[in-house]
This record gives structure tokens, sequence and C-alpha cells, in this order.
């Protein structure tokens, strides 16, 4: 029997990077330091607190030896299949998110979709990704959920979408995730708090797996004399009707 050669292709490794500024392996699995020692080819959200994830999680690794494509909302679509030439060349590479799993949430998706057309493996590591955590604690709907996005920031527009939100989760009995601009929790907080109904449930998580994590869910009626301070806090929203 004639063996086939095995595809000489690079793989394109999805990399979770930490949630918050905490012990990086406390939080990630030892498996993306081994990878992140075998590579050097990335493509990151941004460079700088890449070369810092790297440094902080591989310190003898030498950063001169690191070639970084950013991928962000500055990016033009079309440079994007260049970056992933050393895949095509043999060489791996890994793909970084600022913060959490990369493509979920994150301009990243843009770069697996392309990896995908090309015929370029992709191997998604474990690591924390904000919204499943969230969803795991939140004590609502795990088998039914659905995550939004960012939601309007126009006034009325927002008000509707929360409304509309609200009213699906009661008709399907579907939980909804949705994120804020970190500096604007506190308005979101207290627009959810005017616009929901008293008995609809309110996850708030900030700070997931940090020394500061805070989880809770009540109903919104348990939480109108409830003051948390959001502000600048990575926070995911979750609410539900029953």
């Amino acid at each position: 029997m004639e063996l086939k050669p095995l595809d000489p292709k690079g793989k394109l490794y999805l990399i979770p990077t930490r949630l918050g500024d905490d012990v990086p392996l406390e939080v990630l699995p030892i498996s993306i330091k081994k990878v992140l020692e075998q590579i050097n080819h990335y493509i990151v959200e941004n460079e700088k607190p890449a070369r810092r994830f790297i440094k902080k999680v591989s310190p003898s690794k030498s950063q001169r030896s690191l070639v970084i494509h950013t991928v962000n909302k500055y990016t033009d679509i079309s440079e994007i299949p260049g970056y992933l030439t050393p895949c095509l060349n043999g060489q791996s590479i890994g793909l970084l998110s600022d913060a959490g799993c990369p493509g979920v949430a994150d301009p990243g998706a843009e770069v697996v979709k392309i990896a995908h057309e090309k015929g370029i493996q992709v191997t998604p590591l474990v690591g924390p990704s904000s919204i499943l955590l969230a969803m795991m604690s939140s004590g609502m709907n795990g088998q039914n959920f659905t995550f939004n996005g960012y939601l309007p920031i126009d006034k009325n527009e927002r008000k509707s979408t929360i409304k509309q939100l609200e009213k699906t989760s009661l008709e399907k009995n579907q939980a909804q995730i949705f994120i804020e601009t970190p500096y604007r929790n506190d308005k979101m907080f207290s627009d959810l708090k005017s616009i929901l109904n008293a008995n609809t449930r309110l996850c708030i998580a900030t700070d997931i797996t940090l020394t500061t994590e805070f989880i809770v869910t009540k109903t919104v009626s348990e939480w109108q004399n409830e003051e948390v301070d959001l502000h600048k806090r990575p926070t995911i929203y979750i609410i539900q009707r029953d």
C-alpha cells in the first residue's frame, strides 16, 4: 500500500489568553505554553498586549524572533490572506485575542474563515471564554441561549432592543447574553434596571477569573436598590424572563 504524504501545511492555532492581569498559568493549561514555545509567527488583535502575554507565559522566548501581524477594526481585510502564508510554507501560526478566546466576539474570526478557505487546519486550544464562563455561572438556561454582542448606542434603539431580547427570552425560554464597552457599563446597568420587567432575572458577571470577580444573578426588582461599580470593568450581561 502506498502511503500518502502528510499535509505539508502548518496549522493555525487558536490560543486563548488571560481575561485580565492575573498569573497566566493559573487560568491557562500548560499546553498553551508548549505551543507558544514552538511558534514564531502570530496574528494578534494588538501587538503590545500580545508580546506581553507571550513573555509572561514563556519568558525565555526571544521577542526578536517573533513575526507579528495585527488584525483589528483598522485592518484592510485584503491583507489577511498574506498573513497566513507561513502556514502554506509549513510553519504554524498562533492567533491571539487581547483577552479570552480568539474568534469569539473578536476580529480573529475573519482569519479563521480564510484559513478554512485555504485548507489550513484550524486547531483550537482550551482556555477561558468570558461568555461561556458567565453562562455557566448564571443559573439560566444553558440548553438554549443566544449571544447578541453589543447593543445599539442610540437610546431609543437600545431600549427597543432590550425589550425585544426580553420578549424573545420569554417566548423561547432562552437566555440572552450581551456585552458593553466597559466605560459605558454603569449606564447599561442603570438602563437594564429601568427597562426590564421586575421579574426578569439579570446576571452581572464582571472581572471573570480575576481576584475582583463578581458574578451575581437576581431579579430586576432585587437589583433596584443595588449599586455595583462596573466602570471600565469587563462585564457580561445575561437576562432571562421566565
